[in-house]
C-alpha cells in the first residue's frame, strides 16, 4: 500500500492520530488477545514483571523498572518499541516528529500554514521512535530538554527568544515515541527537576522563555536500589510523578536460569560443542549459591551475566582442549568450570568477610557447593559408598584436565563402583560417548570432595586426611593419569 506523501493525501486516507500511550495500549491489547509473547526473548518474568508492565501500559502510566544489575531491565525497555506502530507520519524536516494534523513546534505550524495540503510528509519507523539515554552526573538540562542556539538566531535574523532558535534535546526529539532513561538516580537533582513539567503537564520550558511544547512521550526509567544511597537518589517529587514502579528479580527457578543462559551465551563455535545438562546445572547453581552466600554483597547482587560468561569460558576451555588434542568435538566437563574462574571472581562484590578470604577462594567454594547440589539431584550418597571405600583403603587417582575422554574413563574404571554408579543413575544416556561419561564421573568425585568424603590435592584424589575446605592452592585436576 502506497503511503501518503503530502498532508492532503494523509487527510484523504482517513488517518486518525492518537497519542503514543494510546498506541502502546491498543497494540498491547491486541497482543494480549493473541498467542504470541508480549516481549519475545524475555524469560522468567511471565508471572511477575511482565504483568506489572502490562498494567502500567494499560493505565497509560510512565513507569520505572527497579532492580539489581543483570536483571534485563534495559532489554525490557528496548522491547517496548515492539508495541509501537510500524510507521507514523511526520512533517518532513521536523526535529520533533510533528504530527502533520496537529504540529506542536513553530517550524511545523509555519510549514503547514505556508504549504497547506502540499506539506510534505515522511514516515518514521518504530526503531527511530525509541530514544535511550544512560543517566550520568554530567548530563545537563540542555542535553535532555534543549537550549537556545545564538548562531542559529544570528543566521536566521530572529530574536533570541524565537522558538525557531531552539536546539532540541533528546526528550523533544523523542516526541510521539518512547524515551528511556537508564540509571535514573545518577541524574543530577536539578536535571530531574526539569522532567517535572514533561511528566505532569507534558510541556517543556527552555532558558526561562515561555516556550510551550506539549510533548507526547512515554517515559520509562530504570534504577538499582543500591544507587539510592551509593551514588544518588530519585528526588521525591519526581518519584511521585512516576505512575508505576515494577520490581525486577533474578531467576527464581534453576530451569529458568538455564534457559536464559542458553539463550544469551555464545556457543556457536567452529566445532561441535556438547554441554551435558548436569554441567549446565552446575554453572547455574554457582550463581544461585552466590546469591545466597553471606560473603557476597547481596545489595549489589550477582548478575545473570555471570553464568552466561562462565558458560562461554567453560566452552572455550573445552574448545581449547579439543584443539590441542586434535578432536572435532568439544565436550564441557566440570573441570572446565574451574577454568572459568575469572568470569566468577570479576563479578562478585564481597562483604568484609569475603574480602578477607578472597574472591578466588569463594569462587572455589561456590563451584564445590554447586557440584554437591547437582550430585544430590542425580545420586544418593549411600550409593557412592564403594567409591568412598576405594579411597579410604588407600586408593588414589591422578587425572589431568587435558586428558582425552577415553583415557579418563579408563582411569575412572579403576575406582571401584564409580562407572556402575554413573551408569545406574541415568545422568548420561546409554549411548553417551566417553567424554560425557568422564564428565559425569568428574561430577561424582567433585561432589564427594565437597562433602569431605574424599580429598583432592595437587597429587590427585585420595582418602580424606584433613577437614579443610578447598582453598586457592587446590587445583581441580593435576598430574598425569595413573
Amino acid at each position: 500500500m502506497k503511503r501518503p506523501r503530502t498532508l492532503g493525501e494523509l487527510k484523504s486516507s482517513g488517518y486518525t492520530p492518537r497519542s503514543v500511550k494510546e498506541e502502546l495500549r491498543a497494540n498491547l491489547r491486541r497482543r494480549l488477545q493473541g498467542d504470541g509473547p508480549i516481549f519475545p526473548g524475555i524469560i522468567g518474568y511471565d508471572e511477575s514483571v511482565i504483568p506489572g508492565i502490562a498494567h502500567a501500559i494499560l493505565s497509560r502510566h510512565n513507569f520505572i523498572l527497579l532492580g539489581l544489575r543483570g536483571q534485563a531491565k534495559s532489554r525490557i525497555l528496548r522491547a517496548l518499541a515492539g508495541l509501537l506502530d510500524d510507521e507514523i507520519p511526520v512533517i518532513e524536516g521536523s526535529e520533533v516528529n510533528d504530527d502533520p494534523l496537529a504540529p506542536i513546534s513553530r517550524f511545523g505550524r509555519v510549514r503547514v500554514e505556508e504549504q497547506g495540503d502540499d506539506t510534505p510528509v515522511r514516515w518514521v519507523g518504530r526503531e527511530s521512535r525509541y530514544v535511550e539515554k544512560l543517566a550520568t552526573p554530567d548530563v545537563t538540562v540542555a542535553d535532555l530538554i534543549g537550549d537556545l542556539d545564538p548562531i542559529r538566531a544570528a543566521r536566521g535574523g530572529h530574536i533570541l527568544s524565537d522558538e525557531l532558535n531552539i536546539h532540541f534535546g533528546l526528550l523533544p526529539r523523542a516526541n510521539r515515541g518512547i524515551f528511556a532513561l537508564n540509571e535514573l538516580p545518577d541524574l543530577a537533582g536539578k536535571v530531574q527537576v526539569a522532567l517535572f513539567n514533561v511528566m505532569q503537564e507534558g510541556d517543556v520550558q527552555i532558558k526561562g522563555f515561555p516556550v510551550r511544547l506539549p510533548l507526547d512521550v512515554q517515559l520509562v526509567f530504570t534504577a538499582n536500589p543500591e544507587d539510592y544511597t551509593a551514588r544518588g537518589k530519585i528526588i521525591t517529587p519526581l518519584k511521585d510523578r512516576v505512575g508505576s514502579e515494577v520490581i525486577t528479580h533474578y531467576p527464581r527457578e534453576l530451569d529458568t536460569g538455564i534457559a536464559i543462559t542458553g539463550q544469551e551465551a555464545w556457543l556457536d563455535r567452529e566445532m561441535d560443542v556438547v554441554m551435558p545438562a548436569f554441567v549446565k546445572e552446575i554453572v547455574e547453581r554457582v550463581a544461585f549459591a552466590a546469591r545466597a552466600d553471606k560473603r557476597v554483597d547481596q545489595r549489589s547482587g550477582v548478575s545473570q551475566r555471570m553464568p552466561i560468561t562462565v558458560t562461554e569460558n567453560a566452552v572455550s576451555a573445552a574448545e581449547r582442549r579439543a584443539l590441542l588434542l586434535g578432536e572435532e568435538q568439544a565436550t564441557v566437563r566440570p573441570a572446565d568450570i574451574y577454568a572459568a574462574l575469572p568470569s566468577i571472581t570479576g563479578k562478585l562484590e564481597l562483604e568484609y568477610e569475603g574480602e578477607l578470604q578472597g574472591a578466588e577462594r569463594i569462587a572455589f567454594d561456590l563451584i564445590a557447593e554447586a557440584c554437591e547440589a547437582t550430585f544430590e539431584e542425580y545420586f544418593e550418597e549411600e550409593d557412592a559408598t564403594p567409591v568412598i571405600e576405594y579411597f579410604d583403603l588407600g586408593g588414589m587417582l591422578r587425572i589431568s584436565e587435558m586428558s582425552r575422554g577415553g583415557a579418563l574413563v579408563e582411569g575412572f574404571s579403576n575406582v571401584a563402583g564409580l562407572l556402575p554408579l554413573v551408569e545406574a543413575s541415568g545422568i548420561v544416556a546409554e549411548d553417551a560417548g566417553a567424554e560425557e561419561v568422564a564428565a559425569a564421573c568428574e561430577l561424582v568425585l567433585e561432589a564427594l570432595h565437597a562433602k569431605r568424603r574424599i580429598s583432592r590435592t595437587d597429587s590427585g584424589y585420595e582418602r580424606q586426611r584433613s577437614r579443610r575446605r578447598p582453598g586457592a592452592d587446590d587445583s581441580p585436576f593435576s598430574g598425569g593419569l595413573a
